[in-house]
């Protein structure tokens, strides 16, 4: 799909490599002062959308170009019960 088209359907969208299929976002303009940014424990994140829940895990390779450049990545499958 071109970055152009927009989708007429929902379903199999793809949001960035990173974050894989997104199930539960979270969009905080006041991290701090949010009571979900607490419950999350994200209140001391930036202000932005973040996603909570996604389905799907990044290719070792791509984790292995992360963790080189010092990017710690955790995976948040929820398809894996760990």
């Amino acid at each position: 799909m071109a970055l152009e088209t927009v989708p007429k359907d929902l379903r199999h969208l793809r949001a960035c490599l990173l974050c894989s299929l997104v199930k539960v976002i979270i969009a905080m303009m006041s991290p701090e002062d949010s009571w979900v940014s607490k419950w999350q424990r994200v209140s001391n994140f930036k202000p932005g959308v973040y996603a909570v829940s996604v389905t799907g895990r990044l290719p070792q390779g791509i984790v292995r170009e992360l963790k080189s450049r010092g990017v710690a990545y955790k995976s948040r499958d929820t398809a894996i019960k760990t």
